[in-house]
C-alpha cells in the first residue's frame, strides 16, 4: 500500500465517523433541536450519490465508507425527527 492509498484511508476514515459524536450528542441528551435537517438531509443525499458513484466505478474505499457514513447520518436524521415532534 502506497502513500496515497494510505492518505485516502484515513481521509476516508475521519469523513465516515466525522458525526458519531454529534449522533452520541443527540442520543444522550435526547434532543436534535440545533441540528439542521436540511443540512443533514443535504449530506445524506451526497453520500448517497457517492456511494452510487462507487458502484458504478467499483471502489470498494468508496462504496464501504459512503454506506456507513449514510447509515449515521440517517440515524441522526431519524433522532431530528424523533425528538422534534
Amino acid at each position: 500500500m502506497g502513500k496515497i492509498d494510505i492518505l485516502g484511508f484515513l481521509a476516508s476514515f475521519f469523513t465516515t465517523f466525522a458525526s458519531i459524536p454529534q449522533l452520541i450528542k443527540i442520543v444522550k441528551s435526547k434532543s436534535a433541536e440545533d441540528i439542521s435537517l436540511t443540512m443533514f438531509s443535504m449530506t445524506a443525499i451526497g453520500l448517497l450519490l457517492w456511494f452510487a458513484y462507487g458502484v458504478l466505478i467499483i471502489s470498494w474505499p468508496l462504496i464501504v465508507s459512503n454506506a456507513i457514513a449514510f447509515g449515521i447520518i440517517c440515524s441522526i436524521i431519524y433522532f431530528k425527527i424523533k425528538y422534534n415532534k
